[in-house]
């Protein structure tokens, strides 16, 4: 079991728990085609559980490479980008918006994607494997995830209309590449 401990393995431990973390999210889409909320958002949780493992087990046991921290990019792409915005589209906008706001809420979701997408480049493209500054620049893409999630259960409970998750859903993609710090847990 000694390639478990292996940085230079592409199945290390570390990279392991991302891939659980992709397959969660992968699942997560399934059950948002289903209209089968709930279960969607347990997944996405249990991706964003072994997000979190994934960085402290490749820090903790020296796995860090380059591999491993794009394979993380993908899956935070996938599981706190575009399985939040699919969410929100399929449940909300879908569900309740017709013509000029459904089009509004379909460039609104366009721009909380590519603005996921390019703060995911930004970081990968200027940050070395293993290294963890202390403040992040912008807001981290899980946290946009959670934003997100906290939105959609303000609509879901009739607290803000789908107008107003149109709003907050501009907001927080532009927050994720904004010049806000954010602490590094």
């Amino acid at each position: 079991m000694q390639f478990l401990y292996r940085p230079e393995n592409h199945f290390n431990l570390a990279n392991l728990f991302t891939m659980v973390n992709i397959s969660a999210g992968l699942m997560a889409t399934y059950f948002i085609t289903q209209n089968s909320f709930t279960t969607a958002i347990v997944l996405a949780w249990i991706g964003g559980a072994f997000d979190i493992f994934d960085g402290k087990i490749a820090r903790k046991y020296n796995l860090s490479n380059e591999f491993g921290v794009q394979l993380d990019s993908f899956a935070d792409f996938l599981s706190f980008v575009l399985v939040p915005v699919f969410l929100i589209f399929q449940a909300v906008y879908a569900a309740n918006l017709e013509g000029f706001w459904f089009f509004i809420a379909s460039v609104t979701s366009i721009y909380y994607v590519i603005s996921g997408l390019r703060r995911l480049i930004h970081f990968n493209i200027h940050t070395d494997a293993g290294e963890v500054d202390k403040y992040f620049t912008g807001v981290p893409t899980p946290l946009g995830a959670i934003l997100l999630w906290l939105v959609y259960l303000s609509e879901a409970y009739t607290l803000i209309a789908p107008v107003i998750v149109i709003l907050l859903m501009a907001s927080i993609g532009w927050l994720l590449n904004s010049n806000v710090k954010v602490r590094h847990p």
